[in-house]
């Protein structure tokens, strides 16, 4: 008897026909370990090939030998015989057939095969040797019934034939308890491998898809951070120029320099965050706020000395100050900016005129009560997507952004928690004290 394995092609389309409605809890009842999905469009005998009948057919030879040795029976016992021997190959073939059915029909047939063999040995006064035919009822098992079943199933089988056999003291019933083993264990472990694969590409492919989206989420927010602080420094520095023109014209000169100078780092940045090369630091980013504040006439407060920070901080640090020098010099009208930081965090504050007086650009303003239109408390404050998006990177990196804000100014807080705070100069942490 061959101990091919019935080709199984994948079962997620099939779960999915069977998935329940909306709203219904119960689970897609489990397909047939070698039900082919895409074949069940097909003509019946077509879809019993796809299903793997050119692996069973072959196996129905053995049928023959029981009918040949009871030639010589009376006609009754040879007619019995005949038509227990080829039902049972009509059911052992069939198989393929009808994969598709419920598992409980699918476990009728199975018992519709026991009740054959039965009957075999019935007509055939024992002569006909059932037990030598269990490999039909493993191999079945192993290609209707999913695997955690299954292998009950087949061991059932097995564990009766070998008995049998031993009160018989049939050697080759014992070689055949064996076989049946062997090929149903094969045929099963073999669908379960091929189950598993189909799932672990499954997971990667969403995998795959998740990591897409969370990537395009990095870049459209590192291209918010990157460009919208770009483009006010351009503005500003624009309208410096254009104040200068005419009363200091080397100096506005030197601004329309710096515009250029400006619009080319914009560049080289976009193209390092597409390519996610681009690293920001918050030394850098505390020079660069001071050059834009300055421009925009905002005195700017920063540290004396710097903490000492790992690179994952640092570039947290270094976002969350430039979204909030951006949102500072564009929308806060203050004239005083502080920057402060320590090994845990970094703290901005401006004496402007806070984010609750100001319309989000949708148009919203605050609620009488304070919270957002998702009912969460917000204290009046409108979080355009710059804040939000850099919450969203804060609280991905294990941290916390806090925001407090009032008529009297605002005061941002990134927050990471370490056990140390180091600084060069110091070990405690800095009192801003430097004023360009």
């Amino acid at each position: 008897m061959t101990s091919h394995t019935a080709p199984a092609a994948s079962t997620e389309a099939a779960e999915s026909a069977r998935s329940t409605a909306p709203g219904e809890s119960t689970a897609p009842a489990p397909t047939a370990p070698g039900f082919n999905p895409e074949a069940q469009e097909l003509p019946w005998w077509r879809r019993m090939i796809a299903q793997g009948l050119l692996y069973f057919a072959p196996s129905t030879v053995f049928v023959a030998i029981p009918i040949v040795f009871i030639v010589g029976q009376p006609l009754p016992v040879v007619v019995g015989v005949t038509i227990a021997a080829l039902l049972l190959g009509g059911l052992f073939v069939g198989c393929t057939l009808i994969m598709h059915w419920s598992e409980h029909r699918r476990w009728a047939w199975l018992a519709g095969m026991v009740a054959t063999l039965v009957l075999l040995g019935f007509v055939s006064g024992g002569d006909a040797r059932p037990t030598y035919f269990a490999p039909y009822l493993t191999a079945a098992s192993a290609v209707l019934i999913p695997w955690r079943r299954a292998r009950f199933a087949i061991m059932a089988v097995t564990v009766a034939v070998l008995v049998t056999a031993l009160i018989q003291r049939d050697l080759f019933g014992i070689v055949m308890a064996t076989i049946a083993f062997s090929i149903g264990l094969s045929i099963g472990l073999g669908l379960e491998a091929e189950r598993t694969q189909r799932a672990l590409r499954a997971a990667e492919e969403r995998t795959a898809v998740l990591a897409v989206a969370a990537e395009r989420e990095r870049i459209g927010r590192d291209l918010h951070d990157i460009l919208g602080h770009s483009l006010t420094t351009i503005a500003v520095k624009a309208d410096l120029a254009h104040r200068l023109v005419g009363r200091d014209d080397e100096a506005a000169r030197a601004e329309v320099d710096s515009l250029a100078l400006v619009a080319r780092q914009a560049l080289a940045d976009v193209r390092a965050t597409a390519s996610g090369m681009r690293e920001v630091r918050l030394a850098t980013e505390i020079a660069s706020a001071r050059s834009v504040l300055t421009a925009a006439g905002i005195e700017a407060i920063t540290p004396t000395a710097m903490p000492v920070l790992d690179d994952t901080r640092s570039e947290l640090f270094g976002y969350v100050l430039r979204e909030a020098v951006t949102n500072i010099v564009r929308h806060a009208g203050a004239t005083t900016c502080t920057v402060g930081c320590g090994s845990g965090h970094v703290t901005i504050s401006d004496d402007g005129r806070g984010l609750g007086g100001r319309r989000s650009r949708g148009g919203e303003t605050p609620r009488a009560d304070g919270r957002d239109g998702q009912g969460q408390q917000n204290s009046g404050i409108i979080e355009g997507s710059g804040l939000r998006g850099l919450r969203d990177r804060v609280e991905q990196a294990g941290g916390t952004l806090t925001v407090a804000s009032s008529a009297s100014g605002t005061t941002l807080t990134a927050t990471m928690e370490t056990t140390t705070c180091p600084t060069v100069e110091q070990p405690g942490c800095w009192s801003p004290t430097t004023r360009p």
